[in-house]
């Protein structure tokens, strides 16, 4: 066993954010979202981030840090390593080739185990794409439990090449997502439809949010994080954060955001 979770520098169940009315707010994300003060409260909220070497440099810290400026916990995790090790990332950039080009990227910092993990602890499955996937798709574990997040109905968000591990799991039958392009008969052989979509674009098929590469960040971040439960608009988009709260106008012309 791998014991406890490494304490992640980015993440703190106290953001020091100063309010005379802190929402009452619990670790148990098993519990329902509730009320207080006449405004809506959320739990905490905890995703698996299944990783491994090579994966997308983009496409595994900007989801990272982005899912926890929300209070959202994500445990970085990678078959055969352990919290406190690192995994190498690599840079895929569009340069006006054939393709894409890969250069080396930063060394990402797992914070938990993937043999400590159960998927009953978990709300929601993030899988950054990258040359990762195309090796984690071999190992039954990994695909066994994308399998236990779909049977569930949680939110599973794949991007790039994470598809590969969602079609090698047998998830995308009759379903509809998207990916890199040349991912998509990948798709298409797996049973699923392949949405065209434009690169800063991202899809959604019930729990399942697909997007075809980093460009698409702000849409695919946004997707999640709205079946996630964090983000939602009841008059007004209000994000949560561990003693922090944030409310602004609902308006999408100006801030960009979905309604």
């Amino acid at each position: 066993m791998c014991g406890s979770l490494v304490p992640n520098p980015f993440f703190s169940d106290d953001s020091g954010c100063a309010s005379s009315e802190e929402p009452d707010v619990t670790a148990d994300s098993n519990k329902s979202d509730t009320t207080k003060n006449g405004y809506p409260t959320m739990t905490s909220k905890r995703v698996l981030l299944l990783a491994g070497d090579f994966v997308e440099d983009y496409e595994i810290m900007v989801p990272f840090q982005t899912l926890m400026t929300l209070g959202v916990r994500v445990d970085a995790v990678c078959p055969g390593k352990k919290a406190g090790e690192q995994i190498r990332t690599a840079i895929h950039d569009f340069e006006g080739d054939q393709t894409y080009s890969e250069k080396p990227g930063h060394n990402f910092t797992l914070n938990a185990c993937f043999s400590d993990m159960d998927v009953n602890q978990y709300d929601g499955l993030l899988i950054p794409g990258g040359r990762a996937p195309e090796y984690l798709r071999l190992q039954e574990p990994v695909l066994e439990i994308v399998r236990e997040f779909n049977t569930a109905g949680k939110p599973i968000a794949a991007i790039c090449h994470g598809i590969q591990i969602l079609t090698a799991a047998g998830i995308v039958s009759e379903r509809r997502c998207t990916a890199y392009p040349a991912c998509s008969p990948e798709i298409r052989l797996a049973g699923g439809h392949y949405e065209e979509i434009e690169i800063d674009g991202a899809f959604v098929d019930g729990n399942l949010v697909t997007a075809p590469a980093w460009p698409a960040h702000p849409a695919f971040c946004r997707e999640f994080l709205t079946l996630l439960g964090v983000l939602w608009c009841p008059g007004e988009r209000v994000a949560y954060w561990p003693r922090c709260w944030v409310f602004w106008p609902c308006s999408p012309e100006r801030l960009g955001l979905m309604v």
